[in-house]
């Protein structure tokens, strides 16, 4: 096992390099310009960033409000029934509704669970899996359709708030199935 473990770090340590001088080999053997190549994708990666700023922008607001209007909480109380019948945590419903638009802030938001309630409990096991079982849909249709300049989703919309809550239903089952 020592020698496997040694063999791992070894390829680990020397992968990224490889691929460094594997490219550079291989640019030098095509007479390819990469200090100018690697400039060119630079201003181009600049340019992308500039043009997501403004929906970076406005996810993180749109984030931000919905935290300090206490809006999620508002809908956490009226839901409480439901949430109760179905084993729910009131704790984990800001996750429900945040996820689909920042992962930093539903990481944030998983941090508090887990800090209040401790890492064995329901709620933490349950807000864990809702964090992995579903995608920042609004931050990945404004950023990359953003990036390149589509306006229209389309049918991207629905299919990716319909796989949050195919997600989340499916979190709820796991969590019921394996933690009570």
């Amino acid at each position: 096992m020592p020698m496997f473990k040694s063999l791992i770090y070894s390829i680990s340590a020397w992968i990224i390099p490889s691929i460094i001088l594997i490219t550079l080999v291989f640019a030098v053997v095509k007479k390819i310009p990469v200090y100018e190549t690697f400039i060119d994708g630079a201003k181009d990666g600049l340019k992308v960033t500039v043009g997501i700023i403004p929906y970076l922008i406005a996810i993180i607001t749109a984030v931000s409000m919905l935290r300090a209007s206490g809006a999620i909480d508002l809908a956490a109380r009226a839901f409480s029934g439901c949430l109760d019948y179905f084993k729910i945590p009131v704790d984990v419903v800001p996750i429900m509704f945040i996820r689909s638009l920042s992962g930093s802030a539903v990481l944030g938001l998983f941090s508090e669970i887990a800090g209040n309630f401790g890492p064995d409990a329901y709620a933490t096991k349950l807000a864990a899996i809702m964090v992995g079982s579903s995608e920042t849909t609004f931050y990945v249709l404004s950023v990359y359709f953003g990036a390149v300049g589509v306006k229209k989703f389309r049918h991207s919309l629905c299919a990716g708030v319909f796989a949050d809550i195919i997600g989340i239903i499916a979190a709820v089952l796991v969590a019921r199935w394996l933690f009570l």
